[in-house]
């Protein structure tokens, strides 16, 4: 019998079901049947800090199919473990969501912090890196309302920090123009550069690891551009480095185009192309901070670290 994680993000919604692999695969997974929608919970979160009505039946929609799956491959509750992050856990109307979830669908939703969505990003990143990766390693991990910041030590955290910095926020802040602006670009990265100044000032000690590790969809929609690759391959995305040159080359790429050239990119999902300036902005700002010159990429995070959890609990 299988057991099935959901990871319910500020801006997308991801599924993911499958059997433990046998010894000696590449992931401690075998797939049974992975889905995402793309729901953008969190819009509007910050202005007015409850979900929109709009959100919630977009939400819904997805709650549904969700369900609808889980029946279909026979996965009980107690082998379902789903984890609900920054937009439900700072709504005011977030709990009372989980609930209406939980009586229209079964889904039971567990909303946790910040510093536990950190913990099991880390568990489920570290399952597809090499060990010389995992030695020393920041991991970031951009969502729609937060950006988790870890440092590692042989896949153990020495610290796990939690900032209400995500590519939602940041739009529904600054992107006022098409293309983007100058002016609204630059404000996002200042918006970073405050929240990694703040991550910095909780480090123990203020080294950067040797090796900057991003997931999360942000950070692998730019990879996949930047290989051209469709269909999507998570296989050939894991552990795939962006040099800070060619990082450089598709930011004045992407900027340069419109909302809906960006769209057309056969790379960038429906609903991603505005977000991705955010997203770029993120980036920038961490490797311009600790002054790196590559990113690592994986796509492997809080959903494979829930799946892990669930599946290692019984």
């Amino acid at each position: 019998m299988p057991f099935a994680a959901i990871d319910i993000g500020s801006n997308t919604f991801r599924l993911l079901i499958a059997e433990p692999a046998p010894e000696n695969s590449l992931t401690p997974w075998k797939i049974i049947h992975y889905t995402h929608r793309i729901v953008r919970l969190g819009e509007g979160l910050h202005h007015h800090g409850r979900l929109s009505d709009a959100g919630m039946t977009r939400a819904m929609q997805a709650f549904d199919e969700f369900s609808d799956f889980l029946a279909m491959y026979r996965v009980p509750a107690n082998r379902t473990l789903a984890l609900a992050t920054a937009a439900m856990r700072e709504a005011k109307n977030g709990m009372a969501f989980r609930h209406r979830v939980a009586d229209e669908t079964g889904i039971h939703i567990h909303i946790i912090e910040g510093e536990k969505e950190a913990a099991m990003s880390l568990a489920g990143s570290c399952a597809v890196l090499p060990e010389n990766t995992r030695a020393d390693m920041l991991l970031f991990d951009i969502g729609g309302g937060s950006t988790e910041f870890i440092r590692a030590r042989h896949a153990l955290s020495r610290d796990a920090i939690s900032r209400k910095l995500g590519v939602v926020r940041l739009i529904e802040a600054h992107l006022n123009s098409d293309p983007p602006s100058a002016a609204d670009y630059q404000a996002m990265k200042d918006a970073t550069l405050d929240h990694l100044r703040e991550v910095a000032q909780g480090w123990q000690d203020k080294l950067p690891p040797r090796h900057l590790v991003g997931t999360a969809g942000t950070v692998t929609t730019l990879a996949a551009t930047e290989l051209d690759l469709y269909p999507y391959d998570a296989d050939i995305i894991n552990n795939h480095v962006i040099q800070k040159a060619s990082f450089l080359a598709l930011r004045d790429r992407l900027l340069s185009m419109s909302h809906a050239e960006r769209q057309a990119i056969r790379t960038i999902e429906q609903g991603r192309s505005d977000l991705i300036i955010a997203g770029l902005a993120i980036v920038e700002a961490v490797m311009d901070f600790w002054d790196y010159k590559e990113m690592i990429v994986v796509d492997a995070g809080l959903l494979e670290g829930a799946w892990l959890e669930i599946s290692q609990s019984k």
